[in-house]
């Protein structure tokens, strides 16, 4: 990391630069002490513009957070949590874990209370991140006739292209589970998903209402491209999705949805502008029919995965199939979709969604 342009780290819509103090890559859950030591060091000056209220003994401030998280603020053996009450001169009351509430700062001094809410946010941000994501927002696109073509899809691909290298059947797409992802999110509790629902409904309100005039979306689901820049070695082949009036709607919508839900928080910002595509090939499906593309990267402990995976030569399907349709389809929900899970109809299972019409 260069000292002239360290990390930043966007927390309320505030910047904080992350200094490379002690830096080092979290492995192993015994490690959470000096990890976390680095990360306090690490956080900038406070900020003030947190809603710090007075007291008969002083000053407090509450932060919310789910409960899976209140070990890291812990730390080993509570040495992070003393470090913080020390170093900032406050008393920070965590909930029991398993509970849900809020952790509360106090202190005499209201600099002291905003520093260790500044800390506190870094820490909470860092650790949310290595969090395995849990959700996602997406359109689903396993209509009848979609589902009848990726089959004939996959149908003719064996039949043409199974000689080339890693091509089988166990990498493809499960047709009823195709879909449009606009963002993954991590949701660590009940709340956290009640105000994932919130804010798509606040989306719908605001602006997803104007740019569907209140209707389905028909799109057309057509063509085939590949992720990275070597069609010989290709991990991820992804049908493309666009409107069938050829207008930009669909694209303005999804962008719209992901820069609400990065400026809150619910999304972290990796990229301005969602890609449409929905995966019809991974080579991750070749020993994990579950696997999820590229974000199992993490367990719960924050720990690493390395997937090894065998990439198969698209040189062929690219030139056979460029211009496969796929079909059309009128797309009139958005979903909050929850990873791992099935449904009655085979499809991910949903914990929210708004209508267009």
């Amino acid at each position: 990391m260069e000292v002239l342009r360290p990390q930043l780290i966007r927390i309320d819509g505030r910047i904080y630069r992350k200094n490379p103090i002690q830096e080092q890559t979290y492995q192993h859950e015994e490690e959470d002490e000096d990890f976390c030591q680095g990360l306090v060091e690490s956080a900038e000056e406070p900020c003030d513009g947190y809603e710090v209220v007075q007291t008969q003994q002083g000053f407090q401030c509450t932060v919310k957070a789910p409960s899976l998280l209140y070990k890291h603020i812990v730390g080993k053996r509570g040495d992070t949590k003393k470090k913080l009450e020390v170093e900032t001169k406050t008393s920070i009351s965590i909930p029991k874990p398993g509970q849900e509430g809020e952790i509360v700062i106090s202190g005499q001094h209201r600099s002291g209370v905003i520093s260790a809410r500044t800390r506190i946010d870094v820490l909470l941000l860092t650790f949310r991140r290595k969090q395995p994501f849990t959700h996602f927002l997406a359109f689903f696109l396993n209509e009848v006739e979609v589902q009848e073509r990726f089959l004939k899809f996959q149908e003719e691909v064996l039949e043409k292209c199974s000689m080339d290298h890693g091509v089988d059947n166990t990498i493809f797409q499960n047709p009823k589970k195709l879909h449009l992802t606009i963002g993954m999110l991590v949701l660590l509790s009940e709340q956290e998903i009640q105000q994932t629902c919130e804010m798509l409904q606040q989306c719908k309100e605001e602006f997803i209402d104007d740019i569907t005039g209140g209707k389905p979306l028909e799109v057309e689901m057509k063509g085939i491209e590949y992720m990275n820049d070597d069609p010989g070695m290709v991990d991820v082949l992804y049908a493309k999705v666009h409107m069938k009036d050829g207008s930009n709607r669909l694209q303005e919508l999804v962008d719209r949805v992901l820069e609400r839900f990065q400026a809150s928080g619910l999304i972290v910002k990796e990229w301005n502008s969602v890609k449409l595509h929905a995966t019809v090939m991974n080579t991750l499906f070749r020993k994990d029919p579950n696997a999820e593309g590229r974000y199992n990267l993490y367990t719960a402990d924050g720990k690493y995965i390395f997937k090894e995976r065998e990439s198969f030569d698209g040189r062929n399907i690219l030139k056979l199939f460029e211009n496969f349709y796929f079909g059309t389809l009128k797309l009139n929900s958005v979903h909050i979709s929850q990873r791992f899970t099935v449904d009655s109809f085979g499809n991910y299972a949903s914990c929210g969604q708004i209508e267009f019409s």
